[in-house]
């Protein structure tokens, strides 16, 4: 194909699962094989603050899709009643997501991999192409895979898998349209241990992961992850996942260019949550302790955006940027309106950021996430970590204290520092809060969500 004849830019959005933004070699883990993820920064920009919404999958995802927080959307955990039936109740239904309005207005829209927001049989958003993983991941050989509203399993590896589904999608696009694809890939979340393929495994047994180290257990942790006792085998594995994951993104930057279309494409590369391998003392995200933590290797995302020719190159932008911020920025720069109900939306669109054409805020930014009954509020210099109804609290100087090491919530020094962020927590969050679906009124306890909430819930249980 010979380039196309539409205006508006097409868009490939790539999401991991689980990849902590420390895991790119871009991001300085120079353990870590990741060339293509490298290739797209070099070729884009690099933000090396960008913020989950909630440090947990299934909600970070929702609010990627809606520009919603999980106290707008419902979703607070990840979803985990099996999907596998058709009456299986659609988490999103009703509310616009970006697809929607990318549909609406031309675009050609196709999913590839991990959706775990209900209901995998039916194809929503706006996407006419509908190839997803049933649930929310598991073993990576003879994973569970739907396409036409049909189940059938893969017997190879799933991440060829999904990158398989992505190419079928874009040997479909045509010059009549501009087109949409997610690629969500299951990697690199568990299981690790003898589900890689066995060359890239092995090319990390010299590995002294550095990068990863194993600290000291935290007193929160839980014995969820690693699987087995044997660390080396588990960060083998979950390096291994990183890199096999990269080299089908690799197939993807090589077929756009293959169509001539890599200069009329927006990349966006990014994963759901944060991870932890050993980091903090515990392996996870958000979940990865009780109760549930917002430590940065939870709820910092890598995040790369690329299009040469439009968004300068090997950039690395330190402004604080979250989840929300995504919808609203996706469709600036694609040249859309704000949709209709945008006032209730918190996100800001970070455009201006993204073409260079602003070097940093002028006023301070603050990011704010929440998982259940725990909130965060963020700023480059301190985070307050405030949990329903009965603490415990954090309060951390980021300046002096980026590992998050000293807690100095009992500090008498930083009373008035914690009245001030407590307040402006408060105050934000009353504001973009549903009263029907605000978390901190759930007993969310990171095991996981079973049925919608709020009225649509009909009474029933809702978490594990």
């Amino acid at each position: 194909m010979k380039g196309m004849t539409q205006k508006r830019p097409n868009i490939v959005f790539i999401l991991s699962d689980d990849q902590g933004a420390w895991a790119m070699g871009c991001a300085g883990n120079s353990e870590i094989q990741t060339p293509n993820l490298d290739r797209i920064a070099s070729e884009g920009m690099r933000f090396s603050s960008f913020f989950c919404t909630s440090p947990v999958c299934s909600p970070a995802r929702a609010s990627l899709l809606t520009g919603r927080i999980p106290s707008q959307h419902g979703v607070h955990d990840w979803i985990c009643e099996d999907p596998a039936g058709a009456e299986s109740p659609e988490y999103l239904q009703g509310q616009i997501g970006y697809t929607d309005i990318l549909k609406a207005n031309g675009y050609h829209c196709g999913i590839s991999g991990k959706w775990h927001l209900g209901n995998s049989f039916q194809a929503q958003k706006g996407f006419s192409y509908w190839y997803v993983h049933q649930s929310g991941g598991g073993p990576y050989y003879n994973a569970p895979m739907i396409s036409n509203g049909q189940l059938h399993h893969e017997e190879g590896y799933v991440t060829d898998a999904i990158t398989d589904g992505a190419l079928r999608f874009l040997d479909k696009v045509d010059d009549s349209q501009p087109f949409y694809l997610s690629v969500h890939y299951t990697a690199p979340h568990s299981p690790w241990v003898n589900n890689h393929p066995k060359d890239i495994v092995d090319s990390y047994e010299d590995c002294p992961f550095t990068s990863c180290p194993q600290e000291q257990p935290h007193p929160w942790a839980i014995k969820t992850t690693p699987w087995g006792d044997d660390t080396k085998q588990n960060l083998q594995g979950y390096f291994a996942a990183v890199t096999a994951m990269d080299q089908n993104i690799g197939r993807i930057l090589d077929k756009l260019d293959n169509m001539e279309v890599r200069e009329k494409t927006l990349i966006c590369f990014m994963s759901d949550n944060g991870f932890s391998c050993g980091h903090h003392g515990f392996w996870g995200k958000g979940n990865g302790t009780f109760p549930q933590n917002m430590y940065d290797s939870s709820v910092k995302v890598p995040a790369l955006f690329s299009q040469p020719g439009r968004i300068p190159q090997g950039i690395v932008c330190d402004e604080l940027i979250s989840g929300y911020d995504f919808m609203p920025t996706l469709l600036e720069y694609v040249g859309l309106e704000k949709p209709e109900h945008a006032d209730i939306l918190p996100g800001r669109s970070f455009v201006p950021l993204l073409l260079g054409e602003q070097s940093a805020n002028e006023n301070p930014i603050v990011v704010f996430d929440e998982y259940g009954p725990v909130r965060m509020i963020r700023t480059k210099e301190w985070k307050y970590v405030h949990r329903y109804l009965d603490g415990p609290h954090e309060l951390y100087d980021l300046l002096h204290d980026p590992e998050e090491i000293n807690n100095l919530i009992d500090c008498k020094t930083q009373a008035e520092k914690i009245s001030e962020m407590k307040a402006c927590l408060e105050s934000w969050f009353v504001r973009y809060v549903d009263p029907v679906l605000d978390g901190t009124k759930e007993p969310v306890s990171g095991n996981g969500q079973l049925n919608l909430i709020g009225p649509a819930g009909k009474g029933e249980k809702a978490f594990q």
